[in-house]
């Protein structure tokens, strides 16, 4: 098996998710005692929080570029960012390396893709909500994507980093979240993409009329089918 290179800590609460996944997926792919291979570097989260509200992305960037030029020296074979928002840097961060970087929205179009749908609602952070670096790469992807009302999307986007972000699930964030999805639903989205990988820990299959796409299950499945791949 490859190693995987995980960048975590954006929030470390997504981050064990993804470590969860990935051994669970390795286990299912290979059973017994198999776990999968990987190297974890996590950032200070707060810090990284504070140069996003600044708009000081490339200073962000290079913390994630060190981070993933580390994981390529203790021999990671290739690199996630466990982080949809923190991929508006995916290029920089890709550069930094000779090893790729598995890009989360790419995964997450080919499973939107090979569900045989293409138009869906997008949940995410203002950042993945309301800027291109995401929504479009789902759109290049071939997907119709389409997004709350501002206050909707304000609404998600509170409950990601005032509560989901430490560790807080509230009944009455879940209830708010439905009833967006259903908005986004009577708009005519087919499914709904989760593109924060906190709200996995709100949000799941029974809160929704439609098919949700958790974005960090999609990633860590695309990661350990890359790592067990021939």
């Amino acid at each position: 098996m490859r190693t995987v290179g995980l960048i975590g800590g954006m929030s470390w609460e997504s981050t064990a998710e993804y470590y969860r996944l990935l051994n669970e997926f390795t286990r299912d792919r290979l059973g017994g005692l198999h776990s999968a291979k990987c190297v974890l570097y996590s950032v200070d989260f707060a810090e990284i929080e504070q140069l996003q509200v600044q708009d000081r992305w490339t200073e962000a960037g290079d913390i994630l570029a060190a981070a993933a030029q580390s994981l390529e020296r203790a021999g990671a074979d290739m690199v996630l960012m466990c982080t949809n928002t923190m991929h508006k840097v995916a290029d920089q961060v890709d550069s930094a390396v000779s090893v790729p970087l598995l890009h989360l929205a790419d995964a997450t179009a080919d499973a939107v893709r090979a569900a045989g749908m293409r138009r869906v609602g997008l949940l995410g952070t203002a950042f993945t909500m309301e800027q291109d670096f995401y929504r479009g790469r789902l759109e290049a992807g071939g997907l119709d994507v389409h997004v709350p009302d501002a206050e909707g999307r304000a609404l998600v986007h509170r409950v990601i980093y005032e509560e989901l972000c430490l560790g807080m699930v509230r009944e009455d964030s879940r209830v708010a979240y439905r009833s967006i999805i259903k908005d986004l639903v009577a708009a005519g989205a087919e499914g709904v993409v989760l593109g924060c990988t906190e709200i996995e820990l709100l949000i799941g299959a029974q809160d929704s009329p439609v098919p949700v796409f958790p974005t960090a299950r999609i990633h860590a499945k695309a990661a350990v089918d890359a790592a067990l791949a021939p």
